[in-house]
């Protein structure tokens, strides 16, 4: 079963929703912040910067947690 709040399988670009690293440290997306690209499969998000993995969580958390969008 899918949900309706997941990402598909593909390629994003994941935005941090905090404004500044501080917040993003505090909430655990430091790796993430500002910006990284996302790789979705099989119901898990990786986060890659210069083309090394550097974060992963489900793609519900994902979804939920970071503006997402078609890279």
């Amino acid at each position: 079963m899918v949900k309706k709040d997941t990402l598909v399988d593909g390629e994003y670009w994941a935005v941090c929703r905090e404004r500044n690293a501080l917040s993003a440290a505090a909430n655990g997306h430091s790796q993430v912040f500002p910006k990284a690209r996302i790789t979705v499969k099989d119901g898990w998000a990786y986060f890659y910067r210069d083309g090394a993995e550097i974060w992963n969580c489900n793609a519900v958390y994902a979804a939920a947690q970071f503006s997402v969008q078609p890279a």
